[in-house]
């Protein structure tokens, strides 16, 4: 039986939603819509604490747009979440009733481990359903989920068909909070992108003490720093998730798209095509997250998939209706 559902993910940066149609037994899910807005929620969280006025204004006006979509789809389910910057902030309250009287129910703000649960569940349920394949990306897998207030870390098995629960950990490391932090010139300097990097590398020394991400097989990337990576690597003239889905993208690719992005001017970044204008600014950051996860933890490629968070929240609606 299929069950139309709609998954809301409402991070730092981005508001996104997906309307599938879900057949649980059959393990598909196919498209019915997706959308994704830069409404910038977290904008200055790191620094003040509080979700701005504006910033709230922005993520509602994206959201009552998503409720109408959702009403003229007939989805029958709605589960929205919200992660890093909701949960950082101390005004929170009000972006929740700001939800409820748009969308009809509550934001789920979800604890890092949940995020990281849902955005394994979501990137591995195509992969563990491809046994046979030549090309198959092998588990255990470990997915890492470059967000714009924090970034995911989940090692697992099969765990999309078998319901057992990965290891995984949450850290404040994302795209937005360090270029807030660090990456104030354009470019950036080399003291700031040194002081980003040193950052970075004392967190994933606590990654490395929580999850024994030798274990894994496979990197999995996914959430927009890491796919627009994979399309600039590419080549792509603009952005084609048919292109960057489950392609392969080495270490040393990487590590050069990071130096190219983090030498760039804003004016320069605007110029690729295949980059959102809501992420020229922040890309950087997101680059070398995803640079010195491979270089620290000695992966030579990384897979890149589309489907993330989102598909784990619907795949949980279908689940639970």
């Amino acid at each position: 039986m299929t069950k139309r559902v709609a998954a809301i993910d409402c991070g730092t940066n981005s508001l996104r939603l997906l309307i599938a149609d879900i057949d649980v037994a059959g393990r598909q899910l196919s498209d019915v819509e997706r959308r994704m807005e830069i409404v910038r929620l977290g904008q200055g969280v790191d620094a003040t604490g509080r979700l701005a006025p504006e910033a709230l204004e922005r993520t509602l006006r994206a959201l009552a747009d998503y409720a109408a979509d959702i009403r003229a789809a007939g989805a029958t389910a709605i589960r929205m979440v919200a992660t890093s910057a909701t949960r950082d902030a101390s005004n929170a309250a009000d972006f929740s009733s700001g939800v409820q009287r748009t969308l009809g129910i509550a934001p789920e703000v979800i604890t890092g481990r949940e995020e990281a649960r849902l955005s394994f569940a979501g990137a591995t349920a195509e992969l563990a359903g491809t046994a046979g394949s030549a090309v198959r990306p092998e588990p255990p897998y470990l997915v890492v989920d470059i967000g714009g207030g924090s970034t995911e870390f989940v090692l697992g098995g099969n765990e999309a068909v078998t319901g057992a629960d990965p290891t995984a950990i949450s850290v404040d490391i994302g795209c937005v909070r360090l270029t807030e932090r660090y990456l104030h010139a354009d470019p950036p300097t080399r003291e700031q992108v040194d002081a980003a990097t040193a950052d970075i590398d004392r967190v994933l020394a606590d990654v490395a003490a929580s999850v024994p991400v030798k274990e894994a097989c496979t990197l999995v990337g996914v959430a927009g720093s890491v796919t627009t990576v994979t399309a600039i690597a590419l080549g792509l003239p603009t952005y084609d998730p048919s292109r960057t889905h489950h392609a392969r993208v080495s270490a040393e690719t990487v590590a050069t798209v990071t130096e190219l992005l983090l030498g760039q001017t804003h004016e320069q970044r605007a110029a690729i095509g295949a980059l959102h204008p809501g992420r020229i600014d922040v890309i950087g950051a997101g680059a070398l997250v995803l640079n010195r996860i491979m270089r620290r933890f000695g992966f030579t490629e990384m897979v890149a998939s589309e489907h993330d968070i989102l598909d784990g929240i619907a795949w949980s609606i279908a689940a639970d209706a």
